[in-house]
This record gives structure tokens, C-alpha cells and sequence, in this order.
């Protein structure tokens, strides 16, 4: 085969993609993903080096993060970029070899991913399409499983990491443990309850990172608060902000501030209106159309230029191409990319280019209610306590994740409408735009959707679990009327999962399949151990959640 790929919820056929990635990316840049992967590891089995004799090397770090998120699904597909990044990683790889030599640290003998030479962009691509570098090298089907599920929630902690870096905020428990995590899935000499192990510490670096992004994302912004989101348009020029990075869009909106430009969110950015700092912006309009995956009807209509500041990204159309510009660790052939500059990014071209483009086309009207993050739940404790103990909440329904293209995420929305009127529905990621438009009413003033954000921000729907734990006085989190219904995409929900795991949250249900990386032994110690099951029919879920 050419490729081998089975890291996101739509692989072919549920077992792998083997021609071209359902995503759209070609056999080229999956085996150049392949090879960063491959190449990191070898950077953080010399960093681990340098971690026993007390040596820190902060800038692999950082390189670290931002390769690792290149490779999430439907975040980069320029093939051209990852060459370049792999050069730079072998440069540094050297430079870190380098500098453990000379502070005396004897190496010994180390993994080809740590010594691989390849110098030109022919030997990069030959080394890419070499088998010791495909996931297929682990023979053993349990093993090459647990490994891979390391490796996907190391990429979406590396995702998270690198957002609340760009907020300033780090921590090295984490850095050490991407280290640690990378380095373990190339011992052979681990066995499958090692691996098991280390599955459930990634849990627990995965709720510290996302507490970490949620402090920095807080610490700037604010908290969010309830916020009605405009869903319509004005009649001038705009741009459209794709992704996850709250930075991003703040530098955007300075440097639109007073131009006549208008700014809207899209996708996993609608949360961004809920904090109260992004408010001041009279430029900031709303948020138009929906999940990534309707982006090329949507992004047709909206006119002007398009900025992705993280996945996801799908293979454009001609008509609107020229118009999608990428930054950070996003990529594709022929888009224009943004580079940070010392810390700064320059939005110039693209608001100059907004100006000379006709205003959005209306698609839908009216608003959208949000900004259920942790602090603003908390201060209607009372309120949602009472209507527990009263009954006339009977039970929550965690419903957060990522959205799709297959017509059985359907399902999601069909769910959401037959809940019952005294259920509640918690929810973040991109999964809400299967109902957070339904006119679902609400029990005594609170909204039955409540939207926590982004899905980094599935955090605060475990913070808020946690809460309302102490609150009834029960020892198990799994006591609380909370059923969990969740759907999965790609890797940053991988992590979100295993945070739940790690907090003891048991009978998570996921859909709309069962990810095609778990193996049947792996997928039974799942099901065992912390009760993860799939979807069927609604009316038989239903049943069954609801007993």
C-alpha cells in the first residue's frame, strides 16, 4: 500500500486509508506526517537524554508542540512545509546531539529515528515511504494500537500546549511527558499493560493541559459569559476566521479596528464571542455558518478572504481558493501563509484584499445562545441545583466533540430533538452545530443546550461534574444523572476522552463509530475496564441512557 492512515473518525472503510486520505491528503503528505512523527521521536529520545542529567533544551519544546499539531488531521496538507520542517528538525536534532556531547553525556547506542540521515528534499521523501517510519512497522496489532492511541492524544495535547504557549503560559510535567510518551511507543521491551499505563498518565497531562489553556485563555479574555451570537450579516466588506486560536483572532481584530472590515467566526472560533474582551470590537459581528465540513458551500457565499488559524481545513474549491490564507500550524498548496514575526503577525494583505471583495451573503438569520464554560455555570449553581433536587431537571447529557461529513451524525441532531423536555444537554467542540440551532426551549430559564465552548473546553464540562459531585455529596462521579454521548473527529478529541478516563468517568458512549485504531483487545479493555461502548439506533439509545 501507499499510505497507511486510520487516525480520524472517518477512515476508510473504519480500518485505514490506504490510497488517499478521506481528508483529502495525499499519500505523500501522510508518509511525510509519518516521518515527522518519526523524526520527533528521535529528537525526544535525545531530549529524554538530556532530561536524566538535569538538561533542558526549551526550544525543542516548542518545536515539538508545533509539529506535532501540523500533523493533526485537516490541519496541513502542504507537502512542501512538512519537507521544510523536517529539515528544520533534523537540524535541531543535531544541534541537541551536539550540545549533550559536549556537556559529557554519553549517548550509546540509539534508535534510527534518532540517527537517520537524509539531506536532500528526494532522501526526505524516500525515508518518508520507507517502512520502519509507517505505523504498519509495529507488527503487533494490540501493540501498534495502544501506541498509536499514545501518540494521537500526545498530538492533541500538543495542540492545546501550543495554544496556551501562545498565551504564555507552559508547564514542564507536560513537555516531559510528550517526551516520555513519544520515546515509550519505540521500546519493544514495553508490554501492553505498560502501555495501557502510560494510556491513562496521558489522561492526566491531558486534563492539565486543557486546565492550563482554560487559565491562559481566562487570564486574557476573561470568562465567558451568556452571549446571544448574531448569525446574520451587514453589508460590508469582511473576513472569516477559521480555527482555535484565540490569539490570532486578536491581532486580527486590532488591525481591522477602524478599517471599515468586519470580522466573523466560523466553525470552532463561534466561542471566541463569548468572552467579554473580544466584545469591545464593534467590528466583531457574529459568526457565520457552521461545522468545518460545509466550508465549501459556506465559504462560497461568504465573499471575502478566509484565515484558518488551525484545522480544520478541506480540499478547496476553485472558486474561492485564492481567497483562504493559513497561519501557524496550518497548510495547503497554493494558500497564502501568515508567519509570526518576532511574536507578531502581520494581517495586511488579507485585510487589503477583504476591501476589494463584495460583503458576505446572508445564508441564515437571527442568534445563538452560549458562554456555559465552568465560572458562568457555577454562579447559577443555585439555580441548576434546584431544579435537579425538584426534578425538574432529570438528567445532563455531555454531548460535546467534533462534527462530520457522514450522514450518520445525523443521528446527533435526531438525538438531540428527542431527548426529553427535562434533560439538559452539555456540550462543546464542534458537535453542537447538529443542534445548537434547534429551538430546544429551556427548564425555568436555563437553555436545555448548553454550550461550553470549543472543544478544548470539554474541560469545563468535567470541572463542572466535578462540581456538582461535591455539591449532591457523592463519592463517584458516575452517581451524577449524567449520561455521555460523544462524538469524535480527530486527535484533540482523542485527548478529551482520555482526560475523562483519567477522571473516572465510565460508560462514555462514542459515534458515530468506534475509532478503526483500537484493536479488539484494546477495544475490549476499554469496554471492560471503563465501559466505553458505541452508538446504535436513537430510540434504542434512548432507552437504554435513559433506563
Amino acid at each position: 500500500m501507499s499510505m497507511f492512515c486510520y487516525q480520524c473518525q472517518e477512515t476508510a472503510k473504519g480500518t485505514g486509508c490506504t490510497i488517499k486520505g478521506v481528508c483529502g491528503k495525499t499519500e505523500v503528505v501522510s508518509n511525510l506526517q509519518d516521518l515527522m512523527i518519526y523524526t520527533l521521536k528521535g529528537i525526544a529520545i535525545l531530549q529524554q537524554k538530556g532530561l536524566e542529567k538535569g538538561i533542558r533544551f526549551p526550544k525543542a519544546n516548542h518545536f515539538m508542540l508545533n509539529g506535532l499539531f501540523m500533523t493533526i488531521t485537516n490541519a496541513n496538507f502542504d507537502d512542501n512545509a512538512f519537507v521544510v520542517k523536517i529539515k528544520e528538525a533534523l537540524a535541531l536534532r543535531e544541534e541537541i546531539r551536539g550540545e549533550l556531547v559536549a556537556k559529557g553525556v554519553v549517548l550509546g547506542e540509539l534508535h534510527d529515528a534518532a540517527t537517520f540521515v537524509a539531506n536532500s528534499d528526494s532522501e526526505i521523501k524516500a525515508k518518508a515511504d520507507s517502512i520502519e517510519v509507517s505505523i504498519l512497522a509495529t507488527e503487533n496489532e494490540d501493540v501498534r494500537s495502544l501506541r498509536e492511541l499514545i501518540v494521537y492524544g500526545v498530538k492533541g495535547m500538543a495542540a492545546y500546549a501550543d495554544h496556551a504557549l501562545t498565551l504564555g503560559k507552559e508547564n514542564e510535567e507536560v513537555y516531559d511527558f510528550i517526551i516520555k510518551a513519544l520515546v515509550a511507543t519505540l521500546d519493544d521491551s514495553l508490554s501492553a499493560d505498560e502501555l495501557v499505563a502510560l494510556t491513562l498518565e496521558a489522561g492526566k497531562f491531558g486534563v492539565d493541559t486543557m486546565a492550563m489553556l482554560d487559565a491562559a485563555n481566562t487570564g486574557a479574555y476573561g470568562n465567558p459569559e451568556i452571549t446571544e451570537v448574531n448569525i446574520g450579516v451587514r453589508n460590508n466588506p469582511a473576513i472569516l476566521i477559521s480555527g482555535h486560536d484565540l490569539k490570532d483572532l486578536e491581532e486580527l481584530l486590532e488591525q481591522t479596528k477602524g478599517t471599515g472590515v468586519d470580522v466573523y467566526t466560523h466553525g470552532e472560533m463561534l466561542p471566541a464571542h463569548y468572552y467579554p474582551f473580544f466584545k469591545k470590537y464593534e467590528n466583531f459581528i457574529g459568526n457565520y455558518g457552521n461545522a468545518w465540513w460545509k466550508q465549501n458551500e459556506e465559504f462560497n457565499t461568504f465573499n471575502g478572504p478566509i484565515l484558518f488559524t488551525t484545522n480544520c481545513i478541506i480540499p478547496p474549491k476553485d472558486s474561492y481558493a485564492d481567497r483562504v490564507y493559513t497561519t501557524g500550524a496550518t497548510g495547503y498548496p497554493g494558500f497564502k501563509h501568515i508567519e509570526s514575526v518576532g511574536g507578531k503577525k502581520d494581517f495586511t494583505e488579507i485585510i487589503e484584499h477583504a476591501k476589494k471583495l463584495p460583503s458576505p451573503t446572508e445564508i441564515e438569520n437571527g442568534k445563538i445562545v452560549g458562554g456555559f464554560a465552568h465560572a458562568q455555570v457555577f454562579a447559577l449553581a443555585d439555580k441548576v441545583v434546584e431544579a435537579v433536587k425538584t426534578g425538574a431537571i432529570k438528567k445532563f447529557f455531555v454531548m460535546a466533540g467534533c462534527d462530520g461529513r457522514m450522514k450518520s451524525r445525523s443521528y446527533y441532531e435526531d438525538f438531540a430533538e428527542k431527548l426529553p423536555k427535562d434533560t439538559v444537554i452539555l456540550t462543546a467542540g464542534c458537535a453542537k452545530y447538529r443542534y445548537n440551532k434547534l429551538d430546544l426551549g429551556d427548564i425555568g430559564g436555563i437553555p436545555r443546550v448548553l454550550d461550553a465552548g470549543q472543544c478544548n473546553d470539554s474541560y469545563s464540562l468535567a470541572v463542572i461534574a466535578l462540581k456538582l459531585k461535591e455539591v449532591f455529596e457523592l463519592e463517584d462521579v458516575n452517581e451524577l444523572p449524567i449520561a455521555y454521548n460523544i462524538a469524535w473527529y480527530e486527535q484533540k478529541a482523542v485527548i478529551v476522552l482520555l482526560a475523562l478516563l483519567y477522571l473516572g468517568v465510565k460508560n462514555i458512549h462514542l459515534g458515530p463509530t468506534l475509532p478503526g485504531f483500537l484493536s479488539p483487545n484494546v477495544a475490549k479493555v476499554l469496554v471492560e475496564n471503563f465501559g466505553i461502548g458505541g452508538i446504535g439506533t436513537v430510540k434504542e439509545d434512548l432507552e437504554m441512557f435513559l433506563g
